[in-house]
């Protein structure tokens, strides 16, 4: 079945492929798929637009009683059976069954949506499903392609997880993630580099966020950035302005929400590691442990592992408007909701260039080395890309590197392929360079191949003309056009 791409959905060629690759399946059984992503990254128009374009039908699950969903679901069949009444269910069981028994010839997709609502007052759905799949399984029944979609990542995580009755019974585990940053910057239409990595400092890659929630209001040029600011994101008429404390208030494992703030705020604050972070809130290392899981699995935390030492992995919020609302928002909550949001962005800018800007333009230079340079940057193909801290003992101190590229392991010593140091608003040096030829020179002592490791200067304020002239084999200069070419 050849199923088109409707042209209102951006990107999404491969969760679109592999949907339609998921419906086509030719098994003449029903077949299980689970879809889930954070709120807001278009998962609803996705599917809704699959079944409208494959004949299927599209189930929302909603906060409502059982016998509430026994209605609905009992008219929304009764309108594909052309049945006069809608179907009366009583059960759970009664429903599943019959979706799985619908009469079709060729393979049918039946989507249900916000599945999560449907489990919170009907916990035993998960086995219902199982049973009755594992029946038709082993009895033959419809090519009904089911597929469950949720925005819970806590729960969805764990459907097909551990023991959980769905275990090993679905087709397709597909996650819809967030645009990455090159993505993005098409997306809100910015060609400019600098303005492109300044707006995906606060609102990432969430579709969602440039339509319905600041209504196709795109900062015009850097000019016009810190207006935008002002009158997109500031504004308490405007829904971006709540979004990161709903982003909190939706996830439902997580329950005190003043702990989970705080979390949060120490990440944002630069409190990376989970000393720091326990230290900043005011507890124990071993007290935050349960916190910090729950906001992984959340997706809201990532666990970034320290390249050259494997003990001291830092925490980095992944949705960048939280960490725009920690740093920005959140200490001037009462002064916004008055509308000062001239004064507050005043005062406040510097640090979201520091705090904000910074930390996220490393990011994206990490994930520029990781998956958009390539073996031609680097001179081999990158194996593992992240930040590490190399300690100097001849001169007591540490070096922090903010790009580390190591190479594939390939049984002999690990080649380190690139050391790269970022800086947003300085312009950089041969200082920067000598600092890295002396963490290369530790790492060649400690036993790292660093025969050709490529130093890496990432600059979005630009390069003195002595360190332009040195680029070469050795020196990759990197500026933000360079990461959006």
């Amino acid at each position: 079945m050849g199923v088109d791409k409707p042209c209102e959905i951006f990107d999404r060629e491969v969760e679109w492929a592999e949907l339609v690759d998921f419906i086509n399946d030719p098994s003449p059984y029903p077949t299980l798929g689970v879809v889930s992503g954070r709120r807001r990254q278009g998962k609803t128009l996705l599917l809704g637009s699959l079944c409208d374009a494959a004949g299927g039908i599209y189930i929302e699950g909603t906060e409502a009683l059982p016998a509430e969903h026994f209605h609905l679901i009992g008219e929304q069949l009764a309108a594909r059976l052309a049945s006069p009444a809608p179907l009366h269910f009583t059960s759970w069981r009664a429903v599943i069954e019959a979706i799985l028994d619908l009469k079709t010839s060729s393979p049918l997709p039946v989507v249900i949506d916000e599945f999560p609502y449907l489990v919170k007052v009907s916990p035993e759905l998960p086995s219902v499903l199982q049973a009755a799949l594992d029946l038709r399984r082993r009895k033959g029944g419809s090519p009904i392609r089911l597929i469950l979609c949720g925005s819970a990542l806590t729960f969805m995580g764990g459907l097909l997880a551990g023991n959980a009755p769905l275990r090993g019974r679905a087709g397709l585990e597909l996650i819809v993630p967030t645009l990455d940053y090159r993505l993005a910057a098409e997306f809100w239409q910015i060609s400019d580099p600098r303005l492109a990595l300044l707006t995906h400092a606060v609102v990432g890659g969430t579709p969602a966020y440039r339509r319905e929630y600041v209504r196709d209001d795109t900062p015009r040029s850097l000019d016009d950035f810190d207006d935008w600011v002002r009158r997109a994101v500031l504004n308490p008429a405007r829904p971006l302005f709540r979004e990161a404390r709903y982003l909190l208030a939706e996830e439902p494992d997580l329950h005190d929400g003043a702990l989970y703030h705080s979390v949060l705020a120490a990440v944002a604050e630069g409190n990376a590691s989970r000393g720091g972070i326990a230290g900043y809130i005011g507890r124990k290392s071993t007290e935050i442990s349960h916190p910090l899981t729950v906001l992984e699995d959340a997706g809201l935390l990532a666990k970034s592992p320290d390249m050259l030492r494997a003990a001291r992995p830092l925490y980095r919020i992944t949705e960048p408007l939280i960490t725009f609302y920690h740093a920005v928002m959140r200490p001037a909550w009462r002064e916004l909701e008055r509308r000062r949001a001239t004064e507050v962005w005043q005062r406040s800018r510097d640090r979201f260039l520091s705090q904000v800007v910074g930390p996220h333009f490393e990011e994206i230079c990490r994930t520029w080395a990781a998956d958009v340079a390539g073996a031609e940057a680097f001179g081999g193909v990158p194996g593992e890309v992240g930040h590490g801290v190399v300690n100097d003992p001849q001169r007591r101190t540490s070096h922090e590197v903010d790009v580390v590229v190591l190479g594939e392991p390939d049984g002999g010593p690990r080649k380190v392929l690139s050391l790269g140091e970022v800086t947003w608003g300085d312009t950089m040096c041969e200082g920067h360079v000598e600092r890295l030829r002396r963490v290369r020179d530790l790492l060649a002592a400690r036993g790292y191949d660093t025969r050709s490791t490529r130093l890496a200067c990432y600059s979005a304020a630009g390069f003195t003309a002595d360190l332009l002239a040195a680029e070469g084999d050795e020196l990759m200069l990197v500026t933000p056009e360079r990461l959006y070419a």
